[in-house]
C-alpha cells in the first residue's frame, strides 16, 4: 500500500486529523479536567492523605491500559467503528458512575471503568489511521492530529474549573458523557469504517496468540514499547502532582487553570513541526535527540533546584520545564506509535493495543510512584523524567532503522 493513498476515506485529511484529534483528545481532557477538582475531592473524601488523590489519574490509566490490549484485537475482529461505540458506552457508564459515587474507592472503580472505554477511540483511531497511512505519513497525521490533541488539555482545567464554580466538582463527570458523545458522534456520522470484512480477524486463541508473538517479535515494537513507556511516565508523574506543586507549593491554585492551559498552548506547536521535520529527519533520530535533550534539561534543573540558585526564578522555569515535557511528547508519541505499527498493518489492531497496553500500565505505575514521592517541591518529578529519559533515549540507538517503504 503507498504511504500516501488511503483505503477507504471520503472525508477530507483535514476532517479526519480534527477526528482523530478528538479521539486521542478523549485520554486529555479525561485527566486534565478532573485536575481542578482534585483539591475539593480531597477535602471532601480524603482529608487525612491528599496524595490519594493522585489514584483518580492513575486509576483511569491503569482501566485505559487494560482496555487497550482488548480493543485493538476487537476491533481486527468486529471492525474499527463498532469498538469505539462500545468502548464510548463504557466511557459513559463509568462517567454516570462516578456521579453518583459517595466514596473515593467507588469513584476509583467508576475511573477504571472510564479508562476501559477510553481504550476503545484511543487504540482504534490509531488502527485506523494505520488502515489509511504507513510510515512517515501515517507519523505525520497523527502529528497533525497531536494539535488538536494538545488544544483539548489547554482548555480542559478552564472548562472544570467554571463547571465547578457553577454546579460543582461532580458535574465534571457528566461533561465526560457529552464529550464522549460529541466526538463518537462526529466520527459515527462521517468517518466510514476502514477495515475491509475480508481483511479481519477472528476471535480466536490460535490467531491471537499468533498476532500476540508476532507483535512482540518485532525490534521495532519491543525498542518503541519502552521508550513510550518512559515517556509515559515522566508525564504522568508530571500530571499527577502539577496541581499541588501549583497549589501546595507556589500558592496559585485558583490560577492554575490559566497556567496550564498556557503550558498546553506553548507546546502545541510541535505536533505539526514534527510533522514537517519528520519527512526529513526520519523519526528515529527525532526521538532520541529529544529524549536526551530532555533527560539533560531534567537532571540540570534537579541540581538547581537543590542548590537554590534560582531563587525567585523557581516557578518561571519550572512553567518551562513542563512546557519542554509536553513538546516531547509532541516529538516522540507519534513517532514511536509510527515506526512500532510500520512493519504491522496487517495486524494494527493487536499491535496497537500491545503497544498501549504495555506503555500505559507501566508508564502509569512509574508515573503513580514518581507522583506519591511528591515532597513539597519539583525535585522528585525533574529526577524521576531525567532517568526516565536517559533510558528510553539510550535505547534508541538500538532502534532498527526505517523501512524503505516507510518514506
Amino acid at each position: 500500500m503507498s504511504a500516501a493513498q488511503p483505503q477507504t476515506r471520503t472525508t477530507s485529511k483535514f476532517e479526519f486529523v480534527c477526528m482523530m484529534g478528538l479521539m486521542f483528545a478523549t485520554i486529555a481532557f479525561s485527566i486534565d479536567a478532573m485536575l481542578p477538582a482534585l483539591p475539593d475531592i480531597v477535602g471532601n473524601l480524603t482529608p487525612d492523605d491528599p496524595n490519594r488523590a493522585q489514584l483518580i489519574i492513575t486509576s483511569f490509566l491503569l482501566g485505559m491500559g487494560l482496555g487497550t490490549l482488548l480493543a485493538g484485537p476487537l476491533s481486527d475482529a468486529l471492525g474499527r467503528k463498532t469498538v469505539i461505540v462500545i468502548g464510548a458506552g463504557l466511557y459513559m457508564a463509568g462517567a454516570l458512575m462516578a456521579y453518583f459515587a459517595q466514596s473515593l474507592e467507588w469513584i476509583l472503580l467508576a475511573r477504571v471503568l472510564q479508562g476501559l472505554g477510553a481504550a476503545g477511540p484511543r487504540v482504534v483511531s490509531l488502527a485506523m489511521a494505520r488502515d489509511l497511512f504507513v510510515g512517515r505519513a501515517m507519523a505525520q497525521i497523527v502529528s497533525y492530529a497531536m494539535l488538536v490533541f494538545t488544544i483539548v488539555p489547554a482548555i480542559a482545567p478552564l472548562l472544570g474549573a467554571w463547571i465547578i464554580m457553577g454546579f460543582g466538582w461532580r458535574a465534571i463527570f457528566l461533561a465526560f458523557l457529552a464529550f464522549s458523545v460529541i466526538s463518537v458522534g462526529w466520527l459515527s456520522l462521517r468517518q466510514p469504517e476502514t477495515l475491509a470484512p475480508e481483511d479481519r480477524r477472528p476471535l480466536q486463541i490460535v490467531p491471537l496468540w499468533a498476532g500476540l508473538r508476532e507483535t512482540l517479535a518485532h525490534r521495532q515494537m519491543q525498542f518503541s514499547i519502552i521508550a513510550q513507556t518512559c515517556i509515559f511516565g515522566g508525564l504522568f508523574g508530571s500530571l499527577s502532582s502539577i496541581h499541588q506543586i501549583f497549589d501546595t507549593t507556589y500558592g496559585l491554585r485558583e490560577s492554575f487553570p490559566l497556567w496550564f492551559c498556557l503550558i498546553a498552548l506553548l507546546s502545541a506547536p510541535t505536533g505539526p513541526i514534527n510533522g514537517k521535520i519528520v519527512m526529513h529527519t526520519g523519526m528515529r533520530p527525532l526521538i532520541r535527540v529529544t529524549m536526551l535533550a530532555q533527560a539533560g534539561l531534567s537532571l540540570i534543573l534537579a541540581l538547581a533546584f537543590l542548590s537554590g540558585v534560582l531563587g525567585a526564578a523557581e516557578f518561571g522555569v519550572y512553567v518551562f520545564w513542563n512546557v519542554t515535557l509536553f513538546a516531547t511528547a509532541g516529538f516522540s508519541i507519534g513517532n514511536l506509535n509510527a515506526l512500532a505499527l510500520e512493519p504491522l498493518g496487517h495486524i494494527a489492531g493487536m499491535a496497537s493495543s500491545v503497544m498501549g497496553a504495555i506503555s500505559t500500565v507501566g508508564g502509569a505505575l512509574a508515573g503513580a510512584v514518581i507522583g506519591q514521592m511528591f515532597d513539597g517541591t519539583p525535585v522528585p518529578l525533574f529526577i524521576g523524567m531525567s532517568l526516565m529519559m536517559l533510558i528510553g533515549g539510550l535505547l534508541m540507538f538500538r532502534m532498527p532503522r526505517e523501512a524503505v517503504d516507510a518514506g
